[in-house]
């Protein structure tokens, strides 16, 4: 990586480190239960989570590009934190609702504006082609950092209970936007007013065939990682003691990990995701714990597939409302994980799997091609820019 790229890298995989290492992940179910909540009331509360994460994640994104990536990710730790704090203070289900309103606006605060911020910032010192490389640094250090939030849930559960995992979790987003407040961020033109940057975001998204494709296959696979909360449910069903269930889904997370690390390169997306669908269904036919070894080798592809995607959306986006075209994207996966709960319903890993062969068919047609622009092929990044330019001129006008 070159040098003034390596700042901005490091920043980032630190912030990653305490924004994903918070004790209460693993425990707020059980709070929830332990609070006299019945089944039907959790439900409710993870569909105010969902609703507030569709209803947020766009305008947060103009909200980015229109006054600061930057201070949007310091907000996000700081939204969250406050949710926790209010689950700590106040347990109930009314707390537990506001507390999830203000972790689904923290996310939708930080989901575009991160990579908004991250790939402006390598472009300023030249170093835009590793944006992948240093998204995929931090993907996986989030997922990494699973591991020590597991461990640590346990050791406060143990020592404190739910309240002082909830105080540490508060801790751990503080400290999260504590480091954010560190993340250099790019000058650009004068802001324009907060509706025309919205709807510039929108524009680029729904005019521009290239972004739209990109945007449209990276929405069906962030919505892809819904899977990842059937694991457990997957080791159980294939013979997995369920007091080895945390330790034989142990490799998922590191997989999806390496292959993170590894994404953001020219590989052959569709056939690497399709392949390892098709795996997973066949998988799944036999049941066997052993079975969980391809769960892993199919989540660590995913991952891979997945962070080059983003990486080749962020090449396509050259308007400067990024983090808006970004949450555009966001939102398309809040809105197709419904597909994967749906697959998983009537079809368990088989549906799944089926359902993931769709994006993997689009792959090769909307990241795989160069972009095209006007009738003719964009031969490099400088003819993209100018043609890009142009089209931002003729909207704004």
């Amino acid at each position: 990586m070159p040098p003034p790229a390596r700042p901005l890298a490091r920043l980032a995989v630190w912030w990653a480190l305490p924004a994903d290492t918070v004790p209460i992940y693993p425990l707020y179910a059980l709070l929830f239960v332990s609070t006299g909540l019945s089944d039907a009331q959790v439900s409710v509360l993870f569909a105010i989570w969902s609703t507030v994460a569709v209803v947020a994640e766009v305008p947060f994104g103009a909200f980015a590009d229109r006054f600061s990536r930057k201070w949007s990710v310091v907000g996000a730790g700081v939204f969250q934190a406050a949710g926790y704090a209010l689950w700590t203070v106040l347990p109930g289900f009314t707390g537990f609702a506001v507390g999830f309103v203000l972790w689904g606006v923290g996310g939708a605060m930080s989901s575009g504006a991160l990579e908004a911020l991250l790939h402006d910032g390598l472009a300023a010192v030249g170093a835009a082609d590793q944006f992948g490389r240093v998204l995929g640094r931090v993907t996986a250090v989030g997922l990494l950092a699973q591991i020590p939030a597991a461990l640590l849930a346990t050791v406060l559960f143990d020592v404190g209970g739910f309240a002082l995992a909830g105080w540490v979790s508060v801790a751990t987003c503080l400290t999260a936007a504590l480091v954010a407040t560190r993340l250099p961020e790019t000058p650009r033109p004068e802001p324009e007013r907060y509706l025309a940057v919205l709807r510039s975001g929108w524009s680029e998204t729904v005019r521009i065939p290239d972004v739209r494709l990109a945007v449209l296959v990276v929405a069906m696979l962030l919505g892809i990682d819904a899977f990842e909360e059937y694991f457990p449910l997957i080791a159980a069903d294939w013979r997995v003691p369920v007091a080895l269930v945390p330790l034989a889904t142990l490799a998922i997370p590191l997989a999806g990990a390496a292959g993170a690390a590894m994404g953001g390169t020219r590989r052959p997306l569709g056939l690497l995701l399709g392949g390892s669908a098709v795996l997973l269904g066949a998988a799944s036919l036999f049941g066997h714990p052993a079975g969980l070894a391809v769960v892993a080798v199919f989540y660590g592809l995913y991952r891979l597939v997945l962070v080059t995607a983003e990486t080749r959306l962020q090449e396509r986006i050259t308007g400067d409302a990024r983090a808006t075209v970004t949450s555009v994207a966001g939102l398309g996966g809040e809105v197709f994980a419904f597909a994967v709960y749906a697959a998983w319903v009537f079809g368990g890993v088989v549906g799944v799997s089926i359902l993931v062969l769709v994006p993997a068919l689009f792959l090769r047609r909307a990241l795989g091609r160069p972009l095209v622009r006007a009738g003719r092929t964009v031969r490099n990044a400088t003819d993209r820019n100018r043609t890009m330019r142009s089209f931002h001129h003729r909207e704004h006008r």
